[in-house]
């Protein structure tokens, strides 16, 4: 029984808790850990605010704006806004730039709903929003739910006005009529994903006429009057606006024991953060560093803020330039860890995950080969190679990690930023933070498997 024992221990792989092989004094530092994280996501609710916290958060650490052409030298700490909403850091090393660039890739926008560009209008006693959703949403969880309104209105004369009204306990929140239970029995009949149609995501922003009247879109004018009030704007300047409504809640404790953190936007700000924080806290490191927080990944990584942008190659050429290197030497040698969440097995929904291949909640840090959908469609399916390289680093730090996929074989999938960056002839392999209920407006993650986020890509920033 012995040796059964101990051939087992020493031959099986068999997942564990992070609360099985952590002290306590180490689980207490993920609880404070969380505290920061929990405060980034309130303050970071789009990606323009999550650029916004970042760049405040790296100044502090002695990161200054980078411009191309700069001269380089080991210990430089740059950032590189990229038009408000997409956000380059990058550390120079002392090691040649020939052994490449150690790079973690996260994206800082989550699925939301955006304002149509002719979004006011008034109907039977109220005014209303049109939308159109941003992202992979279950509508049906949109509705009835507090929401805030975040973004930015550029006017005419190309001033910007920031808008954010929902988050204070004194602002108003906003709101999408659902239909109660008594007259529903005709949706109840239809699919879940056919239920609310996109078109019907209209935002319940008033139902008091001006001055009183009440002429036609007297309260639509009414609307309008408080927004020009408060911010100076006029109808036609949503048409150079972009707005966003977003849950009105806050990061929340789950649970009687405050081991889960409930919250907007964790899909990926929950990788988007320890990504950040590994790269702040490791720049001493001889090699050279970059962590990249991107915009448009849940509408498939296009436009010039998103992971298809030439931008990345434009970085690393310049970084390889001023150290004296090849830039396809130096992508050649870099290494990529594309920070992006996976699903966490649910028992309540066990039959879309094959438990085997499923992340656990509280199980730490989830690798995954590959994404995609059926098939392997759509994926950068990482190499065995790479895969061990990173186990060892990984074992040498003491990284609680897993394997896992995004649920059974044909039961759907879905993709992340590491194709568009092993593209580029650079080792990339998804890592990242098990969720509950991704895309939902309030998800749920662990706090431990949190801290072991940042402890891997610490390590990732640091070892050979």
């Amino acid at each position: 029984m012995n040796d059964s024992k101990k051939w087992s221990e020493a031959l099986t792989y068999t997942k564990k808790s992070v609360y099985e092989l952590r002290e306590e004094k180490e689980i207490d530092k993920a609880m404070e850990y969380a505290r920061g994280y929990a405060a980034f996501l309130d303050a970071a609710k789009t990606e323009r605010e999550s650029v916004r916290e970042s760049v405040r958060l790296a100044e502090a650490q002695g990161f200054r704006p980078y411009r191309f052409g700069d001269e380089m030298k080991p210990g430089d700490k740059f950032y590189y806004n990229n038009r408000d909403k997409n956000l380059y850091l990058f550390t120079v090393g002392t090691e040649p730039i020939e052994c490449g660039i150690r790079i973690s890739a996260a994206h800082i926008d989550s699925p939301r709903i955006d304002l149509k560009q002719c979004p006011l209008y008034e109907e039977s006693g109220m005014s209303f929003f049109k939308t159109h959703y941003y992202g992979g949403i279950r509508k049906y969880q949109w509705v009835a739910t507090p929401l805030a309104l975040h973004g930015v209105v550029i006017k005419k004369d190309g001033t910007s006005v920031e808008v954010c009204i929902g988050e204070d306990e004194s602002d108003p929140v906003f709101y999408i009529n659902d239909l109660l239970p008594h007259l529903g029995h005709e949706i109840d009949r239809k699919p879940l994903g056919e239920a609310i149609p996109g078109e019907k995501l209209n935002i319940l922003v008033g139902s008091r006429p001006f001055d009183g009247e009440g002429e036609s879109d007297s309260i639509k004018l009414r609307t309008l009057y408080l927004l020009h009030e408060k911010y100076g704007i006029t109808e036609e300047d949503f048409l150079s606006a972009e707005i966003s409504a977003v849950p009105a809640f806050k990061a929340r404790d789950i649970g009687f024991d405050r081991s889960l953190l409930g919250a907007y936007g964790h899909d990926d700000r929950v990788c988007a953060y320890p990504a950040l924080s590994a790269i702040m806290e490791n720049a001493d490191s001889k090699h050279t560093l970059m962590c990249v927080l991107a915009d448009k990944e849940e509408t498939g990584s296009d436009g010039n803020t998103g992971m298809k942008s030439d931008l990345l190659l434009d970085l690393i050429n310049a970084i390889a330039k001023a150290r004296g290197g090849d830039p396809a030497a130096v992508r050649a040698a870099s290494r990529c860890l594309s920070a992006d969440v996976s699903a966490a097995y649910d028992p309540n929904f066990s039959d879309v995950f094959e438990k085997r291949n499923s992340a656990l909640l509280s199980a730490g840090v989830v690798l995954c080969k590959f994404t995609g959908a059926r098939g392997k469609s759509g994926t950068n399916d990482a190499s065995a190679e790479y895969i061990g390289w990173l186990r060892r680093v990984m074992a040498a730090d003491e990284i609680v990690w897993q394997a896992g996929e995004l649920g059974r074989v044909d039961c759907g999938g879905g993709g992340t930023v590491a194709k568009f960056i092993a593209e580029h002839n650079i080792e990339t392999v998804d890592l990242g933070v098990p969720v509950i209920s991704m895309h939902a407006p309030f998800e749920v993650i662990s706090k431990v498997d949190l801290y072991e986020a940042y402890r891997a890509f610490s390590a990732f920033c640091q070892h050979d």
